[in-house]
């Protein structure tokens, strides 16, 4: 990519650095022209969300699209520089070493200051969760633990090396609440990884959804949970974006790309892992014949499209408020979007899509697959 010197804006000259100093009221009087450009594409990317939400809408959709509130946001980008105040500098935003990432995560962005969001009367705040809500009717809390407390690493520091920082939950969750309620919009938390002690209770308090996903619904035994037993204040789903599609899964692409990327400790981890997840593999393919998912015998590892079909049927049939079947899963593909704790040697939101968009889900077996997941909704849900 290119160098954070040639874009981030502490290294721009002096006068640049604030939105409001001399030099740089000069600079959008000099290059109106582009500065109107820009503008005018930021509209058209608001116009745009606004449209499809309409579409939606009109298609019969009773919640449409449902918009993401990012963790935090670049520490070099328009944000932080025209909001610095707000926002924490020298360090940055990432998770403590769990067993997907043994040595931890760094996103590599920064987030609110608990004291400024306070002093500010909490309205930058305020201000990102309207911008969220604007055209959606349902926001997904990234990392929803941010709500109560964020792992922050100084920088030059590894991610083994970080803090916990703390946030006024109570106040954070209120005004939530208060955004979902005025624009008629379900909230969604993401609940995966490290939590506190009762945090999902408080969410669910809240009103706000947590987020089953199949790799974890889990019994402390590792026996999967049946879709009966899963949590009904919830949203289920096959996977996320953060983690591998049930191709994927199955054939452990996320653990070789890991091992690829130096992501595991050492060998006889990354080995270790191969053999837990041809331990799950077994337990889960019982769970789904449990389930009446599938009568069929378990799949090898290296023919992942065969479970596709039991998977979905599962999530599906979940009790869970809400289901989600990630575009991902419905096309059956082997690569995930993201893989968290990396900038650099995974092609992280680069891969294309195999098809047309307006003509993606017309293919028979991906029709097929929607048509199932749909069907296996309980009544009620």
């Amino acid at each position: 990519g290119i160098p954070p010197a040639l874009w981030h804006w502490r290294s721009w000259p002096e006068e640049y650095r604030t939105p409001h100093s001399a030099g740089m009221q000069r600079f959008a009087r000099d290059h109106a022209r582009e500065v109107a450009f820009h503008a005018f594409c930021q509209w058209l990317a608001d116009a745009s969300q606004q449209a499809a939400q309409e579409a939606a809408r009109e298609a019969g959709m009773p919640v449409g699209l449902i918009a993401d509130l990012a963790v935090g946001t670049d520490g070099g980008g328009s944000h932080a520089w025209s909001r610095q105040r707000e926002i924490l500098p020298g360090v940055t935003v990432g998770a403590p070493p769990d067993i997907f990432s043994p040595l931890g995560q760094d996103w590599g962005l920064t987030a609110f200051s608990p004291l400024e969001m306070r002093a500010g009367g909490f309205g930058a705040y305020r201000e990102l969760l309207r911008a969220a809500f604007r055209h959606a009717g349902g926001v997904r809390v990234d990392h929803a633990m941010g709500l109560a407390r964020l792992w922050v690493v100084p920088q030059g520091m590894g991610p083994a090396e970080g803090a916990y920082l703390r946030y006024p939950i109570e106040d954070m969750l209120r005004l939530l609440a208060l955004e979902s309620h005025r624009h008629r919009a379900i909230v969604i938390g993401e609940d995966l990884g490290t939590l506190p002690q009762g945090f999902q209770g408080r969410m669910a308090d809240a009103g706000i959804l947590g987020m089953r996903v199949l790799w974890f619904e889990q019994e402390p035994d590792g026996a999967y949970r049946p879709p009966h037993g899963w949590s009904p204040d919830a949203a289920a789903m096959t996977t996320t974006h953060d983690l591998p599609t049930i191709v994927g899964w199955w054939g452990g692409n996320d653990i070789e790309w890991r091992r690829k990327l130096s992501l595991f400790p050492d060998d006889a981890a990354a080995d270790a892992e191969v053999a837990r997840r041809a331990v799950d593999r077994k337990a889960l393919w019982a769970a789904l014949r449990a389930s009446g998912a599938t009568t069929a015998p378990e799949p090898p590892a290296g023919n992942g499209e065969a479970a596709v079909d039991a998977a979905i049927a599962q999530v599906g049939s979940a009790a869970c408020a809400l289901a989600i079947l990630p575009l991902e899963d419905a096309l059956a593909l082997p690569e995930q979007p993201n893989l968290p704790g990396t900038v650099e040697g995974h092609p992280n939101w680069c891969r294309r899509l195999p098809g047309d968009a307006a003509t993606l889900l017309d293919a028979p077996e991906v029709a097929r697959r929607i048509e199932a997941f749909a069907s296996a909704r309980p009544r009620g849900t």
